[in-house]
């Protein structure tokens, strides 16, 4: 190795440490503006959508979809606990922006209204959920039949006008997913709280009004 060599690397490897104690250093001094109500600078922004879409990416690419994303009652189940779980966030159609949704950031896309569909990453994101984004990890509580549900729902909703959604959302049936909450499915984590309690009514969407009203079945 020349002396040359030997400097070049010698300074590379001084401007690396420098450059990550600056770094360090920025990030303990509490500089950086960490709320809700402030975005990001433009670096931090694209390298954390890079993070977010290459990791999606990479974990969901090896997922099948299953042959029956078209299939209505699957369309129609994932209807209503897509109403039921997501709206407050993405909303819908006729639905306007919620102080949730108004409050995160970065804001949580309006699936209505949403571009690109990968049956797959949409999955997996809904299965797994995204660190420090307010999207939580539905897999936690639903079975994976119940998620492609949803997955079928979200292709059909571009599509749909107020008035169809609503009454997609009310043939449906409501809320109802197989996790800690169904008898059929036993996967849930141990101490984990059932959706439907004994005694609590479940309920149902009114067709002519759209509000969620008690049903008279009998609690599970």
């Amino acid at each position: 190795m020349t002396l040359v060599t030997r400097h070049s690397i010698i300074t590379v490897a001084v401007l690396a440490l420098v450059a990550l104690l600056v770094v360090v250093g920025y990030v303990w001094s509490g500089s950086y503006d960490i709320g809700a109500d402030s975005a990001h600078t433009r670096p931090v922004y694209s390298m954390l959508e890079t993070l977010r879409e290459r990791s999606i990416a990479t974990r969901a690419g090896t997922l099948q979809p299953p042959a029956n994303l078209n299939d209505m009652a699957l369309i129609r189940q994932g209807a209503g606990n897509y109403d039921a779980m997501c709206t407050g966030c993405h909303l819908g159609p006729g639905i306007e922006p919620t102080e949730l949704s108004r409050g995160l950031y970065p804001a949580p896309p309006n699936l209505s209204t949403a571009g690109e569909f990968v049956p797959s990453h949409h999955f997996w994101v809904i299965k797994h959920g995204i660190k420090a984004s307010g999207m939580p990890a539905w897999g936690k509580s639903m079975g994976d039949e119940y998620i492609w549900g949803i997955v079928a729902f979200l292709q059909q909703l571009p599509k749909l006008d107020a008035a169809r959604y609503r009454a997609l959302v009310a043939s449906s049936g409501g809320h109802s997913h197989g996790g800690g909450e169904s008898d059929e499915h036993h996967h849930h984590d141990e101490g984990a709280e059932d959706h439907h309690h004994d005694g609590e009514a479940e309920h149902h969407h009114d067709d002519a009004t759209g509000e969620m009203q008690p049903s008279s079945k009998p609690a599970r």
